[in-house]
């Protein structure tokens, strides 16, 4: 599309006048909202909301209550002491993120991801992840390489689904065990479910998933699903 990875709120959001002279806050990419803070002392930071989208803080996972018009912002004070930077991932979107803390970016290649999914007010999200071997130009030279695309929708008991489309047929199939899912967490349901199952392309039986389910925070998890981001699947849930 040609935009930044580090763009200025008028850039997501054009429609709305009194973000374009906002310096002291940007995204990175369309999914999470900074506030950095530059003041010496600071405990709190006064942060713009787009009401656009619903948004939740990255560190807690909880939704950020916001009252107003879609189509304008919200001016919120929220707390930012010496261990806080206001950082808040958008709803409707997924990011895979790896968060085992390595001396480099290099000593983490072969490790698992955790899929953070943040429901919209339609209880839907939608994200993609890309793969290759982060070391060659196999990317370029042989087309090896693929894109993950998750995507949930409550409202069809679809918790998340994988669909994976390859720049070749052959490509990363011997790197599925290193692309390895550890965690999923949903972010703004509502409801515990009875059941999640698990649907594979290479399995017709749908297999049980233990989770996790926290009335008061409204967040779900579901540890070592035991799934590959190369491979196609998708977690149902029964209400």
């Amino acid at each position: 599309s040609g935009m930044p990875v580090m763009r200025t709120m008028w850039m997501q959001y054009p429609d709305i006048p009194e973000l374009y002279s906002i310096d002291d806050q940007y995204l990175i990419g369309s999914d999470l909202l900074v506030k950095p803070v530059t003041s010496a002392g600071a405990t709190t930071s006064h942060v713009l909301f787009p009401l656009s989208d619903c948004w939740y803080d990255v560190d807690t996972m909880q939704r950020v209550e916001l009252a107003g018009a879609p189509g304008s912002y919200v001016a919120k004070t929220v707390e930012s002491g010496i261990d806080k930077i206001p950082v808040y991932q958008r709803g409707g979107s997924i990011i895979p993120r790896k968060l085992r803390l390595r001396r480099s970016s290099y000593l983490m290649i072969n490790d698992p991801y955790t899929i953070y999914i943040a429901l919209n007010n339609e209880l839907k999200a939608e994200g993609t992840l890309y793969m290759d071997d982060e070391t060659t130009f196999d990317h370029e030279k042989r087309d090896d390489y693929g894109v993950a695309t998750f995507s949930s929708d409550l409202s069809s008991s679809i918790i998340v689904q994988n669909t994976v489309t390859l720049g070749n047929k052959s490509a990363l199939q011997e790197s599925k065990e290193e692309k390895m899912i550890e965690r999923i967490v949903l972010m703004g349901i509502t409801t515990e479910p009875k059941q999640i199952t698990l649907t594979t392309l290479s399995s017709a039986t749908a297999i049980p998933m233990e989770f996790h389910y926290d009335e008061e925070s409204k967040i779900l998890v579901i540890r070592k699903p035991d799934v590959s981001a190369l491979d196609q699947w998708t977690m149902n849930l029964t209400p």
